[in-house]
């Protein structure tokens, strides 16, 4: 009885605490801007496909669903909040099997400041999040008895979490590797197989669209080279991740010692893994603390469990994880009234001050197209707060190429007139001066205006080494990717298109060669393909460039077009 009457009284907590939660959760997400990222996830339920250029589809069927209840930001994050919820039970029904109390579960659970991002903040690592603990969940009944049903039931949550972000790779096989007797199993081969047939339409996807994601990680992404404080930086930013005052004792009670039963190793080889895997990363480039987030959930329940293994009372952790949760709190809940203070902080200033901007900027706009050249978050954040998709993000040969590059946008803007909003004064272009509590930006009309983001160029070669001065010459394979015709002549046209070859180091543009006007004849129907040859000197000065072509047209900036050439001056 005295159990029974214990077990009940945990559920009773754990309930309460879940519903304590996901309201939290609720008044933060019906009174907060919707962050920039987010935004741009709203863009993708507006044009729901299976793929985009960053990630797989998940969150914008989410997005798509919650929004259809509400069309506001709680509506965007309605699955957020309650994906949070969910996922933050099954925990407690995989940690309760090994005799965890309600009261260090909730002390840890809500101290994990990862955690707590994604129980408002709608990003494709919310699905990830709920799939990961669902697959945990999931697997350890798989390891006892895999039965047809629990087989295919984990098929689905694989497909699920694959369709959630890329970075479920890492747990399927830090899984595999922890427990290669799985291989044996003929279930496992099932599981396998039927996973991969629900994966199908979003690799036909990639395929009809030229694998833009696997060009983009693996080929189009420049290195700004190694700085020791990516690093150095990237394990206090795991420990805040896990608490900003409890993180090191739950790494410590996660690692403190080995796992032979094959669920906990699994647990153990995916945390550490997954920790190992970015640390590793970082030596290469920067490395966002939430990307670590699938090793958070195997770390929770492996300290949980060491916690209630060791069974000491701990009552110096208690209070520090009480001061965690009141800090925690103490933040999010000042992210709600905004202080002003907090709007000045970088991780914290796209919150506050978009709404207005964007019905002054529709203002100047009207029901025209709006162009801007900052990257993806602020076209994204006017498309959503003036309920349209005409805002369209103008991808620099400085910056990256995003999903606007291959959305319908810039298709229904060629050559009429639209608004250039910039975050710089461009006196050529700008007239207008748009200043908000989110900043200050300058606009202006441009006529017939001409872009080219979805040409696509590829070149004959991926790496070359070269004297300085050398002469280079490309074969160019120019594809239009746009649904109708277009050329590149400049007669008779307002605006001027050129072909530039462009030496960059990381951003910084070190030298840009125009191809001769032979390039200008070129017209193409819709999927044609031209092939054209193209000269270049390399730079005088010795070292590494990021080489690549691209396709300017006045008073834009230039698209990258083309994969980056690694050229090696010697």
């Amino acid at each position: 009885m005295e159990n029974t009457a214990t077990a009940n009284q945990s559920n009773r907590a754990i309930g309460l605490f879940i519903l304590c939660w996901t309201v939290f959760n609720i008044i933060q997400s019906a009174t907060l801007e919707l962050h920039a990222d987010e935004a741009y996830y709203w863009i993708y339920s507006r044009f729901l496909a299976w793929g985009y250029f960053d990630h797989p589809p998940m969150v914008a069927l989410f997005i798509k669903i919650g929004y259809g209840f509400f069309q506001n930001e709680f509506g965007v994050r309605l699955l957020t909040i309650c994906c949070s919820s969910v996922a933050i039970y099954t925990l407690w029904l995989i940690v309760k099997q090994y005799g965890v109390q309600a009261k260090w579960f909730m002390l840890i659970a809500s101290g994990m400041f990862i955690f707590n991002i994604y129980g408002f903040t709608t990003t494709p690592d919310v699905p990830l999040f709920l799939f990961t603990v669902l697959f945990f969940y999931v697997y350890k009944k798989y390891l006892g008895d895999d039965n047809i049903k629990i087989t295919l039931l984990l098929a689905l949550i694989i497909a699920c979490l694959l369709y959630s972000k890329y970075h479920a790779v890492l747990v399927i096989g830090f899984t595999i590797l922890s427990n290669i007797s799985l291989l044996k199993r003929r279930s496992f081969w099932l599981m396998t197989v039927v996973a991969a047939i629900l994966f199908i339409p979003h690799i036909l996807w990639q395929v009809n669209n030229g694998y833009p994601t696997i060009n983009y990680h693996l080929f189009d992404r420049s290195e700004a080279g190694y700085r020791i404080d990516q690093t150095l930086g990237y394990i206090p930013a795991q420990l805040a991740m896990g608490g900003p005052f409890i993180g090191w004792f739950v790494f410590y009670a996660a690692f403190r010692k080995r796992q032979t039963d094959p669920f906990k190793r699994g647990l153990l080889v995916n945390a550490a893994g997954t920790f190992i895997f970015f640390l590793l990363n970082s030596l290469k480039g920067i490395v966002e603390p939430h990307w670590t987030l699938i090793a958070f959930v195997p770390l929770v329940i492996l300290a949980l469990i060491s916690i209630t293994e060791i069974g000491k009372p701990y009552i110096w952790l208690q209070r520090l994880a009480i001061i965690n949760i009141v800090f925690i709190f103490v933040l999010r809940a000042s992210l709600v009234f905004g202080p002003a203070w907090l709007r000045k902080v970088d991780q914290f200033k796209s919150y506050y001050g978009f709404k207005d901007w964007a019905h002054l900027v529709k203002q100047k706009v009207g029901d025209n197209y709006l162009i801007m050249s900052e990257g993806f978050q602020n076209p994204s954040k006017y498309n959503f707060y003036s309920n349209s998709t005409k805002a369209m993000s103008y991808d620099a040969r400085d910056y990256r190429r995003t999903q606007y590059s291959l959305w319908p946008i810039e298709d229904s803007l060629q050559h009429k007139r639209i608004y250039l909003l910039l975050n710089w004064n461009n006196p050529a272009v700008t007239q207008d001066t748009i200043q908000t509590e989110a900043g200050t930006w300058f606009g202006g009309w441009v006529d017939e205006v001409r872009s080219y983001q979805k040409v696509s160029i590829a070149t004959n070669v991926n790496e070359l080494r070269a004297r300085p001065g050398q002469k280079l010459q490309f074969d160019l394979t120019i594809t239009n990717r746009y649904p109708f015709s277009i050329n590149f002549a400049n007669l008779g046209e307002k605006h001027p298109v050129y072909l530039e070859t462009c030496f960059f180091i990381h951003t910084t543009p070190v030298d840009v060669q125009k191809a001769d006007s032979s390039f200008n004849q070129i017209s193409l129907k819709k999927g044609q393909i031209a092939h054209y040859k193209i000269t270049a000197i390399a730079p005088q000065k010795t070292g590494k460039y990021d080489l690549f072509v691209s396709l300017r047209a006045e008073p834009f900036t230039g698209s990258r077009n083309s994969r980056f050439i690694k050229l090696t001056v010697e």
